[in-house]
């Protein structure tokens, strides 16, 4: 090959899988993401990729009607992860890309944080129609590795 090789970013990492349309479905969901983070040593933040994959998925189980699964889907890039959650309702997901002009969260209601959660702590968030319903997504950045300090000995005089 003559000239200079191109750079190409290894191929993504994903998974794919379906899950019951019930709230076991949450655990599950939370185990696979972690499982994925870690198996690949992926420095995407774990403990928020399993938050959010937990909204996502009670809110696809609570908002949409009947048995039909609930599809999960975990993509590693070179950038960060990517979690879809497909579920067979059409509907957008009521206000996760723009927020309704209503007031804050009640702190002691049990639901209404999941969106706002979702928004706040994702690099980027939405929603998009399938052929069956609709897929609701998030991003989260790569971590950089922090540097570790070095133990080189010191020198003394």
């Amino acid at each position: 090959m003559n000239g200079s090789a191109l750079y190409e970013p290894s191929a993504p990492a994903s998974w794919r899988i379906a899950l019951p349309h019930s709230v076991a479905a949450v655990p599950v969901a939370r185990a696979l993401v972690r499982t994925a983070l870690a198996e690949i040593e992926h420095t995407a933040d774990c403990d928020t990729a399993e938050l959010l994959t937990a909204e996502l998925v009670a809110n696809a189980v609570e908002h949409t009607t009947g048995d039909a699964p609930i599809e999960l889907v975990v993509e590693l890039l070179p950038t960060g992860c990517q979690v879809e959650v497909h579920d067979c309702d059409p509907s957008p997901p009521g206000d996760l890309t723009v927020p309704a002009p209503s007031p804050e969260p009640d702190p002691w209601q049990e639901h209404g944080r999941g969106l706002l959660l979702i928004r706040t702590l994702s690099s980027s968030c939405g929603h998009r129609p399938t052929e069956s319903g609709k897929a609701v997504w998030f991003r989260l950045p790569v971590i950089p590795h922090q540097r570790k300090p070095s133990s080189q000995p010191s020198h003394r005089a």
